[in-house]
């Protein structure tokens, strides 16, 4: 039977100048729509999943667009609600070389914003599931979108669902007082703890000794105690740290740390030349998730999220539209590149 994963965030409309041209440059824009928990479920419905993703549109054509654009790859959007005035949306634009991306958000009174507790059914939207996710970006957009996270995850955990959460700080949307002090409760609720480099720092002050993120220096051994600091002080079964050395912005040397059952995993590194990094953890978070779904054992599934990860960095959008089959080929070694015919 094929296992239903739910996923409740936001979902944006990305805006981003054509040919890698600055704003100033910009007469026209491409069109995208993700969003952290999105490109997760996005990830799963393409590995076969029954995956829902659950948010807050408003009742016009662009919230229309944006559910048509999750349908276009799968993605069940039975348990999406209608109202508010409307979509968020970003601005993208794209790194190269020494030059970094820049993100500008337009999304303050988005749909999602303002959601009350009580809007969705959780007990019906989480019904038979087997997973739950959501992210820190979710509870930072307001006081009211945090009560219906946690609300949700509580909900997940009562119905015994396996629950995750990528703590994904953004700097933009909510200060690290804030954060710890939402997070520290959202989490009591989580299994499984996804992160990059810096997010565990931000939100719980747990630094990683001997590693400088700018200058591209990771310490492995603090990330190690990183992971198992989380695991330790808020009872985690696995702790996932995705470890990102930023050459320039467009080339990034990736890999990750897994922490599951008091054992380390360390994966492969790849070195990425981007083509858009945008999702680059959420494809990971979603790598992962499959991965234990299946059954996978630790080092398996830690491979598998890492090299979906990194073929997402090949790919524009947020969405990583890859097959199991071609994740599976590249975390086995085969990462030529080579034409297939």
């Amino acid at each position: 039977m094929t296992k239903k994963v739910v996923c409740f965030g936001e979902i944006m409309m990305r805006l981003s100048p054509p040919g890698m041209k600055r704003f100033v440059q910009a007469d026209s824009f491409d069109v995208v729509y993700g969003g952290g928990e999105a490109n997760v479920a996005v990830s799963l419905a393409n590995y076969g999943l029954d995956s829902y993703f659950v948010t807050k549109l408003p009742a016009n054509p662009l919230g229309d667009a944006a559910v048509s654009y999750l349908r276009r790859f799968g993605v069940r959007t039975d348990y999406i609600i209608r109202g508010g005035d409307r979509i968020g949306i970003y601005f993208l634009e794209m790194g190269a070389s020494q030059r970094p991306s820049k993100v500008v958000y337009d999304r303050a009174n988005s749909a999602i914003s303002q959601i009350k507790p009580g809007e969705l059914d959780w007990d019906t939207i989480l019904d038979g599931a087997a997973w739950f996710h959501v992210t820190g970006i979710t509870p930072a957009l307001s006081d009211s979108a945090a009560e219906v996270a946690i609300e949700a995850v509580r909900t997940a955990k009562n119905k015994g669902c396996t629950v995750s959460t990528d703590l994904n700080y953004r700097k933009k949307l909510w200060s690290p007082e804030k954060a710890n002090k939402v997070m520290t409760e959202l989490v009591k609720y989580v299994d499984v703890a996804i992160g990059n480099e810096e997010d565990a720092e931000k939100v719980f002050g747990i630094k990683a000794p001997d590693s400088d993120v700018v200058a591209g220096s990771l310490s492995i051994d603090g990330y190690k105690f990183v992971a198992s600091e989380l695991a330790r002080r808020f009872g985690f079964k696995m702790v996932a740290i995705t470890l990102r050395e930023s050459l320039s912005a467009s080339d990034n040397n990736w890999s990750a740390l897994l922490y599951a059952d008091g054992e380390f995993y360390l994966s492969r590194k790849y070195h990425i030349h981007i083509v858009d990094r945008v999702g680059g953890g959420d494809s990971f978070a979603g790598g992962l998730i499959y991965s234990i779904l299946a059954g996978k054992q630790p080092q398996e599934a830690l491979e598998f999220a890492v090299a979906a990860s990194c073929l997402k960095h090949t790919i524009f959008g947020d969405f990583n539209l890859v097959s199991i089959e071609e994740v599976e080929a590249l975390a086995a070694g085969d990462a030529s590149g080579r034409v297939q015919r």
